[in-house]
């Protein structure tokens, strides 16, 4: 992958302003497209499945009335009178009146009804008028409440002194949080830090332009996707917030590597090249891994919650895409204006971090650049290293304590800023009618059978009044019908309370009483019944999604680093950094600690879809720090052989770069903490704390420490292992010793293949089945490949053809080192093994138009015939296509073209002593 990406450096710093206009194109053709279909955010939150939700959808044709969206008026009586006063009375009738005219109303109900019981507080000091609408509180118009709100606003202009009139309820109460200009702080911030960090506003624009233009093309598909699906507004918002996040990390990364490389003294296009190919492959990596928690979000069987992911790893997608096309465009525009010059502070600082090291005699090539401070903490934390890991784990045990006791809840009025409208009426509902009144629950089901559906009601619902955490029965009744009837229950406590949650689950524990007792089949739904359904199946997915989770990272970074003990250590430190993250949010806004601080208004449970959210992201995060840092270690691992002192160099290669990302990470994630808002409030303080830990607890400290304490141990995989697992180049070694064949065998070289001491071992550790092979195949040459074994014959060819890797020894194949570009070689070069396959594959192999066709085999084609045609074939695509033939019965000659110059290169089987070679060439002809 790196050298792709190498080319693709290359071609975006060469085309660097076809890059930048096709970008500027994609934004405005993605942003109109996102404007003119456009259907706005739904705000609704379902969950299918669930009896809740069921029992909803039932009701909407038994009972539309009680099914769709609700309101409430609340009234208070001036101090020392009643809401019995006539005073206070006609006002309200005439605004139950009204409010009975405005669109979508099905129905008002007064709360001086003969039949209403409970709409009066015991002292008639507060009235509840309720209002029931047509449709889902998405499907409300925005003329619709604003009517709903003028009445409400006379009403309070047409009472006495001192009485109040306040409209809120369940229509009003779920305001997700939306974009606001605080975000921009975060943009301002991290401009900031990476001016400080970079040096150069230059060089500290780019990285924002790369993040905005992300963001910018997410953001339109978003708004586009509201056409065919339904979105809410926190799903914009988180990726938003991610797409600002990791594009400015992502071009950070990128551009720190090309200023090392240009104070090396590297050429721009190539410094460039380099480092799209070498950080931009942890760039790709990183993305992939946030993408794909990212959409396990879906493990939770949410839609909406599934919308929020897809949109989110869209988000991330495009970012990567954008840092790897603009970022090396933008470096392009930039040229020598980045290349570091050394200031006299610099030199000091150079000269004082040289005596410094070499005072505790530690030789960092390369690291002269680095600072004393950086060089301070990793002596700190690896000259005691088991003492770092085991404070490390216990504090950040202790810390992950609280979050045993974190709930979860869907956002009501109570969470929404003190001068709210919908939260001074639940207020109001409270303190005069119970905290339960502001969440009433529907018990209803099908009584179709019974012959008094009256009676019926009132009986269930005078053994439901006998349960604990009953406030009372606001309504028990049929439908016109009389086939569905509900049983409106007010708990005592609020809607988001334990007492409810346990009340709800009482009911339906009922379940089998009331259908063998009264043969009717109870559920228990309504605003309250679906966000406890919603929270607890959320709860339940976490683990599941935890697995997942752990198992991807252990998976993922097995691949990148060919070790056992690194994925391990990185997973175990993830964990840490999420339970980290979930105890400082209960702190908050369960225990109180420090709320008034972050001016958390209201304490209590926090958003339901909160710890799965920040699993997602802070795994995708936590691997950006870990595949950033352990990179650079294990590249100077691979280097120098010595794996305690790749700790040390490793990490002041990238200590700065880590630092400044989590920096601008924690500052984007506190500027989405928007005032007064508690549903963001707690994800964005979550990944805030969460990129604090893993950056500068887990990845800085627990992790140098783990690799100092394992030493080599730390790279160990096991061979069959390393064999199953593809390899995942991110350090770019793979690249460098491309780089560094680039001009072998000689320069300019054009030859189709080129061979020097290669050798492929025995299965199972017996003898090599080729060894020391060398020889070059120029152009308008024919290989001819003899031996008496096939094993041996069909070893070589294979491995010409990068269908397995050498074991030893150079191999160039079309100008593409191997086993380094095998992906590209096997693209350009055709394999059909004749002992199996039919002289159409031969035939198809020439269709894919290869540079190079190898035929393993030719001997097992016996027929003249087939042989005629098989040379008529070959004929006819030379000289486009380049040839090597393996044979182990010399059977080969008549299909030689008769004009081409043949390269015989001998292939024996392994003699009894490896040492003197299973195949070696043994002459030339030329024919």
């Amino acid at each position: 992958m790196s050298s792709s990406l190498y080319q693709l450096g290359r071609w975006a710093y060469r085309s660097r302003r076809l890059v930048v206009a096709a970008w500027l194109v994609v934004l405005v053709v993605v942003g109109g497209f996102g404007v003119l279909v456009n259907k706005g955010l739904d705000d609704e939150v379902t969950i299918p499945g669930t009896e809740s939700q069921a029992a909803l959808t039932r009701l909407a044709s038994t009972f539309p009335q009680v099914s769709g969206a609700t309101a409430q008026v609340v009234v208070v009586a001036p101090d020392g009178a009643d809401v019995e006063d006539t005073a206070v009375r006609e006002p309200v009738e005439r605004a139950v009146e009204r409010l009975g005219q405005v669109g979508q109303v099905n129905t008002v109900v007064s709360p001086y009804g003969e039949t209403v019981t409970g709409a009066v507080n015991e002292d008639a000091s507060a009235a509840l008028v309720s209002v029931m609408l047509d449709g889902s509180s998405q499907t409300i118009t925005d003329d619709t409440r604003d009517e709903l709100a003028q009445v409400t606003a006379d009403l309070a202009a047409a009472l006495p002194d001192g009485a109040q009139a306040s409209l809120g309820g369940q229509l009003f109460s779920a305001e997700f949080p939306g974009v606001t200009v605080t975000e921009g702080l975060g943009v301002v911030f991290a401009l900031i830090v990476l001016v400080i960090t970079l040096g150069s506003f230059a060089a500290a624009g780019m990285p924002l332009i790369n993040a905005l233009v992300g963001v910018g093309a997410a953001l339109a598909l978003v708004f586009a996707a509201t056409s065919v699906m339904p979105i809410n507004s926190t799903t914009p918002l988180l990726a938003l917030m991610l797409g600002l996040a990791v594009g400015i990390d992502y071009a950070l990364f990128i551009i720190s590597r090309h200023r090392d490389q240009l104070r090396d003294g590297l050429d721009v296009e190539e410094s460039v090249a380099r480092a799209v190919a070498t950080a931009g492959s942890a760039v790709v990596f990183a993305g992939l891994t946030v993408m794909i928690a990212l959409v396990g979000l879906g493990v939770a069987g949410i839609p909406f919650l599934t919308t929020m992911g897809v949109a989110a790893a869209v988000a991330v997608g495009i970012t990567v895409l954008v840092s790897l096309t603009l970022m090396p465009a933008l470096l392009g525009f930039a040229g020598e204006r980045l290349r570091p010059r050394p200031s006299r502070r610099a030199d000091r600082a150079d000269r004082a971090d040289r005596a410094d090291r070499a005072e505790h005699a530690v030789e960092v090539e390369g690291a002269e650049h680095h600072n004393r401070f950086f060089s301070g903490w990793i002596r700190t934390v690896t000259r005691f290293p088991a003492v770092t890991i085991g404070v490390v784990v216990v504090a950040l045990g202790l810390l992950t304590l609280p979050a045993m006791n974190l709930r979860l809840a869907l956002p009501d009025a109570g969470a929404l800023p003190e001068e709210a409208s919908a939260r001074v009426t639940y207020d109001l509902v409270s303190e005069h009618f119970g905290p339960g009144a502001n969440g009433p629950l529907i018990v209803t089901g099908s009584i179709v059978t019974s012959t008094d559906p009256v009676g019926l009601m009132n009986d269930l619902a005078d053994e439901i009044a006998e349960l604990d955490g009953v406030a009372q029965i606001a309504l028990a009744t049929p439908n016109a019908s009389a086939d569905t009837g509900i049983i409106q229950v007010v708990p005592e406590g609020s809607p988001e309370s334990v007492e409810t949650s346990e009340l709800v689950h009482e009911i339906r524990a009922l379940h089998d009483h009331f259908l063998e007792e009264y043969g009717v089949d109870l559920s228990v739904t309504g605003f309250t019944a679906v966000g406890i359904d919603v929270s607890e199946k959320l709860g339940a997915a976490l683990l599941p999604f935890a697995l997942v989770v752990v198992g991807l990272s252990l998976l993922l970074l097995t691949m990148v680093f060919r070790s056992v003990w690194v994925p391990v250590k990185a997973t175990v430190g993830y964990l840490l950094s999420v339970g980290a993250a979930l105890g400082v949010v209960t702190l908050v806004f369960e225990d109180g600690v420090a709320a008034d601080l972050l001016h958390v208004v209201r304490q209590g449970p926090v958003i339901s879809f909160m710890p799965i959210v920040v699993m997602g992201i802070l795994f995708g995060l936590a691997m950006d720090y870990e595949v950033f840092l352990v990179s650079r270690i294990r590249e100077d691992y691979v280097h120098s052989g010595d794996a305690r002192r790749a700790v040390t160099t490793g990490f002041l290669g990238s200590a700065k770069v880590v630092t400044a990302a989590a920096v601008i990470m924690c500052g984007v994630f506190i500027a989405f903490v928007p005032e007064g808002d508690s549903n963001i409030k707690p994800i964005a303080l979550a990944l805030a704390v969460g990129v604090f830990v893993d950056a500068f607890v887990v990845r800085m400290v627990f992790v140098p420490a783990v690799l100092m304490l394992l030493g080599d141990k730390a790279w160990w995989m096991p061979r069959w292992l390393d064999r199953l697992l593809p390899s995942f180049d991110v350090e770019g070694e793979g690249l460098r010793a491309e780089l560094e064949l680039a001009d072998w065998p000689e320069p300019g070289s054009t030859d189709v293949i080129a061979a020097q001491g290669l050798t492929l071992d025995g299965p199972a550790g017996g003898d090599p089945l080729c060894q020391d092979v060398s020889f070059r195949m120029p152009q308008g040459t024919v290989l001819l490949v003899e031996g008496d074994d096939p094993a041996a014959t069909s070893a070589l060819l294979l491995m010409l053809a990068g269908r397995i890797a050498p074991s030893a020894g150079l191999l160039k194949v079309c100008g593409l080192a191997l086993p380094i570009r095998s992906g590209s070689v096997r693209s350009r070069v055709g394999y059909v093994n004749l002992r199996s396959e039919p002289l159409d594959a031969v035939r198809s192999a020439l269709d894919e138009r290869p540079r190079l066709l190898v035929l393993d085999g030719a001997e097992a084609v016996t027929d003249p015939a087939v042989r005629d045609r098989l040379r008529q074939v070959l004929a006819a695509r030379r000289p486009s296509v380049a040839l090597a033939l393996g044979t182990t019965a010399l059977r080969a000659d008549d299909l030689l073209p008769t004009d081409a110059e043949v390269l015989v290169l001998g292939a024996t089987a392994p003699p009894p002593s490896p040492a003197s070679g299973a195949a070696r060439t043994l002459g030339e002809a030329h024919r």
